[in-house]
């Protein structure tokens, strides 16, 4: 068995075969309660769609085959091969996830995104990127991933966010942005009357790192973009206080009205960082360039 088809053994099944069950099912995403430590807090991840697992307990993550060797405290060869000999002979159909099946399957035709390899951030370009932010690389860690893909014929890495229907934001310097379909907003749930909203995940970043914490216990409603403002709303009036910490824009005074026009006790964060575009500027102390030049003077 080829090594590219072992990686692709599903997760989700490995664990099934084992009597191991998600605490939590999400559809798309299953925490488990950690099948390699003592976990109380079912703090492990595992997603269905990219058939990659992640431990927020431990800050770590991989493939199929990282588990294996997690789990059986075993090397990379060794793990290879109990995966090929477990399942040969067994199709890997029902087992196989698709990572090119990013785009909209009503549309019959080569996706413009192929993600390749999802994994921590550890790429010394990101690294550097986002110590430039002000983001410690374990909050980055706890939240994002370093996302490789592909665009027609030429492979690039970028930080990733996942959104709520397993799509990603992807991002990376100077300031490149774009979205490994479907697009979606990403929402934390912790149970509280009260919502946090940000436009984008760096500003959800800054805001935990303004707060010195890596969790808040506040909901949380992250856009991942201004025309995602209306998705939002049937999560958002679940809350009976929202504090929108969106920039401060045209697009983002825009996006505020909307939310405070369906969602009446809807508060303004941006006034905190007035001066700033958004919640990561202020964190960097990167003010806005004035665009009104000073007069000289009247001339006679």
């Amino acid at each position: 068995m080829a090594l590219s088809d072992i990686k692709q053994i599903s997760i989700r099944e490995y664990l099934k075969n084992m009597d191991i069950l998600p605490k939590k099912d999400f559809g798309y995403y299953g925490m488990y309660f950690c099948p390699f430590r003592k976990d109380q807090n079912a703090s492990f991840k595992v997603d269905y769609r990219q058939n990659i697992w992640y431990d927020f307990g431990a800050n770590e993550g991989g493939s199929i085959i990282d588990l294996v060797m997690k789990m059986n405290n075993c090397t990379f060869h060794e793990a290879a091969t109990r995966l090929e000999n477990d399942f040969a002979g067994i199709s890997l159909s029902s087992f196989s996830f698709h990572r090119s099946n990013i785009l909209d399957k009503k549309e019959n035709r080569e996706p413009s995104i192929i993600i390749h390899d999802i994994n921590t951030i550890s790429h010394p370009k990101l690294i550097e990127w986002i110590n430039a932010r002000k983001i410690d690389l374990s909050l980055a860690n706890l939240y994002c991933r370093e996302v490789h893909y592909q665009v027609r014929n030429r492979m690039y890495f970028s930080v990733g966010f996942e959104n709520d229907n397993g799509g990603y934001e992807l991002s990376s310097p100077p300031n490149f942005k774009c979205c490994v379909p479907p697009k979606e907003i990403t929402t934390i749930k912790n149970g509280n009357h009260t919502c946090l909203t940000f436009e984008g995940f760096w500003d959800f970043l800054s805001y935990l790192t303004l707060q010195k914490t890596e969790r808040t216990r506040y909901d949380v409603a992250i856009l991942n973009s201004v025309t995602n403002a209306s998705k939002s709303l049937p999560f958002l009036k679940e809350h009976k206080n929202i504090c929108a910490y969106l920039d401060n824009d045209e697009s983002g005074r825009k996006a505020f009205q909307k939310i405070k026009s369906s969602c009446s006790s809807t508060n303004d964060m941006s006034v905190k960082y007035v001066g700033y575009k958004d919640l990561n500027d202020y964190l960097c102390g990167k003010k806005q360039v004035q665009e009104i030049k000073k007069s000289r003077g009247s001339r006679l």
